[in-house]
């Protein structure tokens, strides 16, 4: 399982530059294993080109190697705050550009559009600015915190990416390659929003019963787009 598990991780992380979501190092993906609570995650600053299995690190709930012989990403204090706090089976940080513009600004994405709804019913939250204590004594593992705060509680499905104020998106899934689909359709929903402000700068948001139309159809007991 956990073999699988590190396939599963490293073609997810090659997935992202070929899907334009990153550059040069940047961006990470990981994902749990159910059973033992070991998370694999890629190890820092390795190049994307040059990526293979040796590059998975696996890393026990506190942070520690178990497996590995280089260091993880150094995000992985983030991801294992999220896997505390969120019912998921993979994580996605990636600086992409328009999802990234969006946390730089300081705004959350609103629900303009019927793209948006089919990710998820509300605004994708920003995270509130992190003090100066926070960034000081354990910058990661205070990110998870502050994500994990504008979750506000609510259930992955509804909330399933927070933008970090100023640094940028991370996303979340059942399974890695879900997690960095999520990712994609942030960035499209991200640059759909930009561009409708830009024609309209008082662009209402999407009416509330075309939103849960959109959201029940794909998510929930009563979803029913695809071939399920």
């Amino acid at each position: 399982m956990l073999e699988e598990l590190k396939e599963a991780v490293l073609q997810a992380n090659l997935a992202l530059p070929r899907a334009g979501l990153v550059r040069l190092t940047w961006g990470n993906v990981s994902g749990r294993d159910p059973a033992t609570g070991l998370v694999v995650i890629k190890a820092s600053g390795v190049p994307y080109g040059e990526m293979g299995l040796g590059d998975m690190v696996v890393v026990d709930e506190k942070g520690k190697t178990v497996e590995g012989g280089r260091r993880p990403s150094t995000d992985t204090p983030t991801h294992l705050g999220l896997y505390q706090g969120l019912p998921v089976g993979a994580v996605v940080h990636t600086h992409s550009t328009w999802a990234t513009a969006w946390a730089q600004a300081g705004r959350e994405i609103p629900v303009l559009g019927t793209t948006h709804a089919d990710l998820c019913p509300g605004p994708v939250p920003l995270t509130k600015e992190m003090s100066p204590e926070q960034v000081e004594e354990g910058y990661e593992e205070q990110t998870a915190t502050v994500i994990m705060e504008a979750v506000g509680g609510r259930p992955p499905e509804e909330v399933p990416a927070v933008l970090v104020r100023g640094h940028g998106p991370f996303c979340w899934a059942a399974s890695p390659a879900k997690a960095v689909e999520t990712a994609e359709v942030l960035e499209s929903v991200a640059e759909m929003a930009w561009l409708t402000l830009v024609l309209e700068r008082q662009a209402p948001a999407l009416p509330g019963h075309v939103v849960a139309r959109h959201f029940t159809r794909k998510h929930g007991p009563g979803a029913y787009y695809g071939q399920n």
